[in-house]
Formats: structure tokens, C-alpha cells, sequence
């Protein structure tokens, strides 16, 4: 992700001649780089789980849309568990997240984990910065319909971070969020790469401001690094936890890449849980 997101900021410069519209368009291709993938034999994990169909009228695109998603729920008395809400990063579709949805079924919680529009079976367009921010809040309200009175958390893994960061800043009805291997904003990405003294911060339409938004978060927040992260560096992550005011919590894995984070530190996530949202 973060080569094709540097591509993305230098091409940016490139294509500002041909228009805002264009530019736009290209920044969103080359972040969200949307499709029905998955990476390895992940898919396989997905299997069993239930597929969820939420249909909404988006305000954004003022058309009919609609989100496909995977559930599954907890192994062991199910009613009695916490649902998560599972927001997954670039490129992957949600059967690319199945071994991370199995894991966290396995510290506790039912998993509700949703593909944005442009990617797998939900609605065919190509995604946004505010669209994505819309899929999750549909996702969010059918949880909340559906599972009233059970504790309801927040769940992004890289860009699905900074996605889960503006969702729990515009609700108050979650009882926690945690992030894992995201970062402060796109333009703070792009300038931590090798070519980020390039001017390009201006030119990025889809930004991703979660160290600004992080002050409107209000539950407690958990933020999760792999040192060994090469894609996204931990001093980012450390730098949304330091932005947030309330209460809070880094977790930095040692031996944790950007996609082993969770396998790496499966033992040291359920001590988290168990210590900073007293969940066993």
C-alpha cells in the first residue's frame, strides 16, 4: 500500500493539468485500489461464515446501494458477546480479512465484517473517502437494529482505521474502537515515504484526516502497531494515539508486520482486552 500510495501522491502533480475531476477519480483508484481479491488462501477462512446484505439509499451518490458483508458469530454463547463491527484496508476484499475475522471471534466477539462499495459483491462503483464513511455508518445502523442491547465496538485495520476513527466520531453508541496499523492522515503518509518533500499535500483530495477527527472520539481507544510494519511506520500510529484526548491505550508488537500484527500478538490483544475493556 505504501508504494502505490506514493505512486498515487506523485502522479497526482502529473495529472493536475487534466482536472480536478480526474485527479480525484485517480487518487481514489490508486488508495482504495478496489476489486474482488484476496490475497493468498485467506478466502478459506471465510468459509462458514454468513453472508449479511445491507441496502441503503446513499446520500453521497444519491442512488440505491448495496454492501455485502460476512458474519460470524462468537463460538460460545453468542447473545451473551460483544459485536464488533470489522472494517477491512486497501485492495483486499472482506474474504482477504477472513483469518483477522476468525481471531477476533476467537478473543470474543461476533464479527460483522463489510466490503465498501467496489470491492467484492457490493454495489460496483468506484469508492471514496466519503463513501466508504457512508458504508460504515449503514453497517453500523444494521448492527444497532439488529443487536440493541449488546455492547457494539469499532474494528479498522489500516485504511479501515481511519474509516473506523470518523465513524466512532460521529456516533456515541460504541463502547470502544481499536485501530491497527493505520496512520495520522494521507497527506502525513505520503511525507513519510521517500519521496515526501515533494509539495503534494494540496493536491490530495482523499485525506484521511484521522488525527484531527480522534478528538471527537469519546469511548476508549485501543491502537495497535507491528514494529516490524513497512508499510505504514508505527511512529504514525503512535502519533493518532498521542492526538486522542480521552482514554486510551498503544500496543506496539514486536515482530509485527502489516498484515502479522494480529497473528503475532494474538496473546497480547486478549490481555488488552481483557485489561483496558474488561473483556474476557
Amino acid at each position: 500500500m505504501k508504494r502505490r500510495l506514493l505512486l498515487a501522491a506523485v502522479a497526482a502533480a502529473t495529472l493536475l493539468s487534466v482536472g480536478c475531476a480526474t485527479l480525484d477519480e485517480r487518487q481514489r483508484e490508486w488508495i482504495f485500489q478496489p476489486g474482488d481479491r484476496s490475497w493468498g488462501g485467506a478466502a478459506s477462512y471465510a468459509d462458514g461464515m454468513d453472508d449479511v446484505w445491507i441496502e441503503f439509499a446513499s446520500q453521497v451518490t444519491g442512488k440505491p446501494s448495496r454492501l455485502h458483508g460476512l458474519w460470524l458469530p462468537a463460538a460460545q454463547d453468542p447473545a451473551a458477546r460483544p459485536v464488533m463491527l470489522y472494517l477491512h484496508g486497501a485492495r483486499w476484499n472482506v474474504s482477504g480479512s477472513a483469518p483477522r475475522i476468525r481471531r477476533m471471534q476467537e478473543l470474543g466477539f461476533n464479527v460483522l465484517a463489510i466490503d465498501y462499495r467496489g470491492f467484492g459483491k457490493s454495489t460496483r462503483e468506484l469508492p471514496s473517502e466519503e463513501t466508504a464513511y457512508e458504508d460504515a455508518r449503514a453497517a453500523w445502523e444494521w448492527l444497532a437494529r439488529r443487536y440493541p442491547r449488546q455492547p457494539r465496538y469499532v474494528f479498522g485495520h489500516s485504511l479501515g482505521g481511519a474509516v473506523a476513527i470518523d465513524l466512532a466520531a460521529h456516533v456515541e453508541d460504541e463502547q470502544g474502537v481499536i485501530v491497527e496499523g493505520t496512520f495520522t492522515s494521507i497527506p502525513d503518509l505520503a511525507s513519510s515515504m521517500k519521496w515526501g518533500w515533494l509539495p503534494i499535500g494540496p493536491l490530495i483530495t482523499q485525506r484521511f484526516e484521522s488525527i484531527r477527527k480522534v478528538a471527537e472520539v469519546h469511548s476508549p481507544l485501543l491502537v495497535v502497531h507491528g514494529a516490524n510494519d513497512s508499510l505504514i511506520d508505527a511512529s504514525l500510529g503512535r502519533r493518532l494515539y498521542e492526538a486522542a484526548p480521552g482514554r486510551k491505550r498503544f500496543l506496539l508488537v514486536e515482530g509485527g508486520s502489516h498484515h502479522s500484527t494480529m497473528a503475532v500478538g494474538q496473546a497480547q490483544y486478549r490481555e488488552a482486552l481483557a485489561q483496558f475493556f474488561s473483556l474476557k
